[in-house]
């Protein structure tokens, strides 16, 4: 039996688009959320700073249309093997999602807390102004939330090198679009 009779399925259209999308907006939101103080202060740093919450409200819309996607009409595909290696990618799996509502939320009650302006052009009202403590504690959570989830990505995608290039299998092919 071939190795691509045993995992012969990819996932569909929407299914890779959402996830390569979601990848690509978790790496340039972290990127971003590393870099936001190198910017002078001033219009450099609120455009960054507005653009940051602006991508991350849209991976929050992106989120929720993917769980909605998953749940309702996207493609199931069978376990890629068996035994304690698959309960832990859906392990896996179930602990990327959690940490990106984590972040996704955190990111946008900082946002809040610190009643940020976008692009200088319209101002989140502050929901405790002058609480300096709050606003660290949630902006301290949100990097950390932010960098566990990059953390379990970056296995997550490294899991899927080593299924590729160690045990020759289909599972990295099954989330690339076909050639």
């Amino acid at each position: 039996m071939s190795q691509d009779s045993l995992h012969p399925l990819r996932y569909d259209r929407r299914t890779l688009a959402l996830h390569w999308l979601t990848a690509a907006l978790v790496i340039g939101l972290w990127c971003a959320g590393q870099t936001i103080d190198f910017f002078p202060k001033g219009t450099p740093r609120t455009t960054v700073r507005s653009l940051h919450i602006v991508f991350g409200a849209l991976l929050g819309l992106v989120l929720a249309y993917r769980i909605w996607w998953r749940a309702s009409a996207g493609l199931h595909l069978p376990p890629a093997g068996a035994g304690w290696l698959d309960k832990f990618a859906s392990l896996v799996h179930k602990l990327l999602y959690l940490l990106l509502i984590a972040t996704v939320l955190l990111g946008l009650t900082n946002a809040w807390v610190r009643g940020d302006t976008l692009f200088g052009l319209l101002k989140i009202p502050a929901f405790d102004p002058g609480n300096d403590e709050l606003r660290e504690t949630i902006e301290d959570w949100h990097g950390l939330s932010a960098n566990i989830l990059l953390g379990v990505a970056g296995l997550h995608a490294a899991a899927a090198l080593v299924h590729h290039f160690l045990f020759k299998d289909n599972v990295l092919r099954r989330m690339l679009p076909r050639r």
